[in-house]
């Protein structure tokens, strides 16, 4: 039976120490770190999400302010709004909440984010550093992942790592963090061609697709460590992830379960990235 990765856990103690970090910082340096989040529409998870980041805010001592924009807002309103948060010397990092409305270019947006402030790592200078192994920021659910693992003392280097999906925001970067930490990396995606003999060879699975309980027992090698980032809706309303967490926890020597594992965690760096934005500025 697979040993389960308490990302509640670690999240807490993560939060922790970021507490005690700004009261220090405050206390010691008059540094108070702010986060800004943009909403545009009224997506009920968003709300949830949103909520959640206000309330992690809060326990740590950060500063939080939320701009409610409505669907109708124009590309130009979003941009005048990012460039007065770029120019305002209290806020240090910016988040722009998705999904946004269709008419409304969501990449222009995280361009215009300025890179020192972007702490969900979307900004292509960000991404770039993520790619050239520099120290940028890291969106927040790979950084999660990565911070889970070697809390856990899971060793990455030399390990053939396989990530089910290719978003920008998890996908992708997931794989550059695991390929920065020395190991070999597969990404399949909608079109690979039979997963099932890619994923049996893996030491470590990152599943990021959206698909519920997609990734099966026998999809699995013995001792595999597998990360489920997927949040679905099961018929009961109760929430499932990416891996069928009954089958598989039978043959991982690691698993995440769902909810409770990557979700907390992704708040958490969230955070994390704050305080290092806060304190970067102010050097």
């Amino acid at each position: 039976m697979s040993k389960i990765i308490d990302g509640k856990e670690l999240a807490k103690k993560v939060r922790l120490e970021l507490k005690d970090e700004v009261e220090k910082l405050k206390k010691d340096e008059n540094i108070h770190p702010k986060l800004a989040v943009i909403m545009v529409g009224s997506d009920p998870a968003s709300q949830i999400y949103v909520r959640n980041k206000s309330k992690a805010c809060d326990e740590i001592g950060i500063e939080f302010e939320e701009f409610l924009l409505d669907e109708n807002t124009t590309q130009k309103e979003l941009l005048d709004l990012i460039d007065k948060l770029n120019e305002n010397e209290k806020v240090n990092g910016i988040l722009l909440q998705s999904p946004i409305p269709k008419n409304l270019d969501i990449n222009e947006a995280f361009r215009r984010i300025s890179p020192e402030k972007d702490v969900d790592g979307f900004n292509p200078v960000n991404v770039g550093k993520l790619t050239l192994g520099q120290k940028g920021f890291v969106s927040c659910t790979p950084f999660g992942v990565i911070k889970m693992l070697e809390e856990y003392n899971i060793d990455i280097e030399g390990k053939n790592a396989v990530v089910l999906g290719r978003s920008n925001i998890v996908g992708k970067p997931m794989s550059q963090c695991l390929l920065n930490k020395n190991a070999t990396v597969t990404i399949c995606h909608s079109k690979t061609k039979n997963i099932n003999d890619i994923t049996k060879n893996a030491d470590i699975i990152v599943a990021a697709i959206g698909k519920k309980e997609f990734v099966k027992g026998d999809m699995v090698k013995e001792g595999a460590v597998v990360i489920d980032v997927g949040i679905n809706r099961g018929e009961d309303g109760k929430l499932k992830g990416d891996v069928d967490f009954e089958e598989v926890s039978k043959k991982a020597s690691y698993i995440t379960p769902v909810p409770g594992g990557v979700g907390p965690m992704t708040i958490a760096m969230l955070m994390t990235n704050v305080v290092k934005a806060a304190k970067d500025q102010n050097k």
